[in-house]
């Protein structure tokens, strides 16, 4: 397996209606029984037009992320324009990666492609029917991955030349550390289990939606495992990695979050909170103090990986991992010996063992499944770039860092400190250069 370089997205509004509108989410197709948008050009970007039509498309995914976040709702027009100056930058990034001569090939859409389809748990022929009920054929969303791939792969190429980490900052980093005081948290990691409101509801059917997430807040209070309940019940686009938000600092967080779990330790959960999306119920995953990471959890896993070739293709090697599941949870095979005969991986040796892992260690698509695995549990087949695995979580474990290891941490946070401003300073100098007429106001 080989390690996966994570990186925080920048904070600012405009970054975030771009990774909004980077991967297809269930939501609702664009104006159904509506009137249908009117088409007409409202930007040209280096004599590449922008249209209405496509501006209110992804304005209708991104009031949806808004609205399930729980986030203060701007005005359509002022979101109409945000979203306008989102589609300005993306088109020309996508202008100076093929200058560059940055192509993308099929098998990394193929493998995009699974990915959002396992995020929303189905298999790719549903998500492209679902995609098609969206209005949308499989082509064009095939070439939207496109495009998120070619910005991303742009994106490092231009950023990792320009972010260097001095040992001097690192020194500073530490000190500046050290004076936090440790009254608020620096980060938080919060979980939802949305159940969504329709607009114009009824009195009985907010009274329903109430009762349901009463229902789900009993369940979680008694013990019901959070992340199961968020993929079973919840209605965010986030339910399929377990309703689980992510580590990010308070004001990337709506304010109604943070006041609904300002006084909760670790493990909280809140009683429904009422947004303009529906209730949110909220479980606090982690909360971190000004500081230095002091200690990191581990996980213990082992998995057997089957590569896929001209001979063996996804849908042979997930029967071939499945079946092994079911002989593992039946007693009537060895995890171990399975991997020893079948693993197409340099782990194959020692019976698929990959030994302990930090966090980011794999690719994400792996770490994802393994971080939602309970001791002793085993995957269902999943699908990375190397092929398809199964995976079996040993055991967890609070692995106290070492100051060595705790400079390595101060560094990557210091890096991911100065790629956020220099991505945000890229950016910048990307649209000052673009030549941009802005036409008529979306509608």
């Amino acid at each position: 397996m080989q390690q996966s370089k994570r990186r925080t997205a920048p904070a600012s509004f405009l970054t975030a209606l771009a990774l909004a509108a980077a991967c297809w989410t269930a939501v609702p197709a664009l104006a159904q029984g509506g009137a249908r948008a009117s088409d007409f050009i409202v930007a040209v970007v280096n004599s590449e037009p922008i249209t209405n039509l496509e501006v209110q498309r992804r304005t209708v995914r991104v009031a949806q992320q808004l609205r399930q976040q729980g986030g203060r709702m701007p005005t359509q027009a002022e979101l109409s324009r945000q979203v306008l100056e989102s589609l300005v930058i993306e088109r020309a990034q996508l202008q100076q990666a093929r200058e560059m001569g940055l192509k993308v090939d099929e098998a990394a859409i193929n493998l995009a492609e699974q990915n959002v389809a396992r995020q929303n748990q189905i298999d790719v022929a549903e998500l492209r029917r679902r995609i098609a009920l969206d209005g949308m054929t499989s082509t064009q969303f095939r070439n939207d991955l496109r495009d998120q791939i070619l910005m991303s792969r742009l994106r490092d190429r231009e950023l990792d030349s320009r972010v260097r980490v001095s040992d001097a900052e690192v020194e500073q980093y530490l000190r500046e550390q050290t004076d936090v005081a440790p009254a608020a948290p620096t980060e938080i990691n919060l979980a939802q289990v949305l159940v969504a409101v329709p607009e114009n509801a009824t009195p009985q059917q907010v009274a329903e939606r109430l009762a349901r997430a009463q229902d789900v807040e009993k369940r979680a209070r008694a013990g019901e495992d959070f992340a199961a309940l968020a993929r079973s019940f919840s209605d965010g686009t986030d339910a399929a990695a377990g309703g689980e938000m992510g580590l990010r600092s308070p004001d990337r967080y709506p304010e109604l979050f943070l006041q609904a779990t300002a006084q909760l330790a670790a493990g909280g959960i809140t009683a429904p909170v009422r947004s303009g999306a529906g209730f949110h119920i909220l479980k606090v995953i982690d909360k971190r103090q000004g500081g230095v990471l002091q200690s990191i959890t581990q996980q213990h896993a082992r998995h057997i990986l089957l590569r896929l070739d001209a001979q063996q293709t996804e849908a042979n090697a997930r029967e071939r991992l499945a079946t092994m599941r079911r002989r593992i949870e039946a007693g009537q095979a060895d995890f171990a010996a399975l991997a020893q005969a079948s693993s197409q991986d340099g782990s194959a040796a020692q019976g698929g063992d990959l030994g302990w892992s930090n966090p980011g260690q794999f690719v994400p698509e792996f770490e994802e499944v393994l971080d939602a695995l309970r001791p002793g549990e085993i995957s269902e087949p999943i699908v990375s770039r190397f092929g398809v695995h199964l995976i079996q979580l040993l055991e967890r474990r609070q692995y106290q860092l070492n100051p060595r290891e705790q400079r390595e941490v101060a560094r990557n946070m210091v890096r991911e400190r100065k790629m956020d401003e220099a991505y945000r300073s890229w950016l910048q100098e990307l649209r000052g250069r673009a030549y941009v007429e802005l036409r008529q106001a979306p509608q």
